[in-house]
């Protein structure tokens, strides 16, 4: 929902450093996969209950993703590329999910597991309809420069590193933070279902 929004504005705030890291060689691929690492980190030390730690991790995860494109776009984009953002982006987001769970299994596990099986509707139906709109040639207008169809929703990226933040700064609330999250992720998820059905009809 606030993605389209906050793009341009993340675009420009990385510029300077997708220059640099072109400067030095440094390739998207590289951004992409050392973004995943960090971002990895932060399951460890969620469960260690290190959450600002976790924080840190997760901030830096989402500025590598953020600058992953910019280098690419600066250098040559490719097919690869495209999908090791999106393949690490989701599990890196279904990961976050199970650092809580670890870090307090009684109280965390199952709003964990709600959480990700959510998370699991809202990617499914997100890459679904990617894969049928390349096949079909389409294009999202809102998103140009994305390596895939990028179909908008109540909960996109931006909504779910704010859900992550606000986790990691009251933990106390993780359980219905993750439940009232989940929600809105499966009226996403039904509202995509309703938007493939009419979207893909057989003319």
């Amino acid at each position: 929902m606030l993605d389209r929004h906050l793009l341009p504005l993340v675009k420009r705030a990385l510029r300077p450093v997708a220059r640099a890291c072109v400067t030095r060689g440094i390739s998207a691929d590289s951004v992409t996969i050392a973004g995943f690492i960090l971002g990895m980190l932060a399951v460890p030390a969620l469960a260690a209950g290190l959450y600002k730690t976790a924080l840190v991790l997760i901030a830096l995860n989402r500025i590598a993703d953020g600058l992953d494109g910019e280098v690419a776009r600066m250098t040559t984009p490719t097919a690869r590329g495209a999908f090791l953002d999106i393949a690490l982006d989701f599990f890196f987001y279904a990961a976050i999910p199970l650092g809580f769970a670890l870090a307090d299994p009684a109280g965390n596990a199952l709003p964990a597991a709600v959480l990700i099986t959510s998370f699991v509707g809202t990617g499914s139906s997100f890459l679904a309809f990617a894969a049928i709109a390349a096949q079909r040639g389409l294009t999202a207008a809102e998103y140009p420069t994305k390596g895939i169809y990028y179909l908008g929703g109540l909960t996109e990226g931006a909504e779910t590193i704010a859900l992550f933040v606000a986790m990691c700064l009251w933990p106390g609330l993780f359980a219905p933070l993750a439940l009232i999250f989940a929600a809105a992720c499966l009226l996403t998820t039904a509202l995509r279902w309703h938007q493939g059905w009419h979207a893909f009809k057989t003319d």
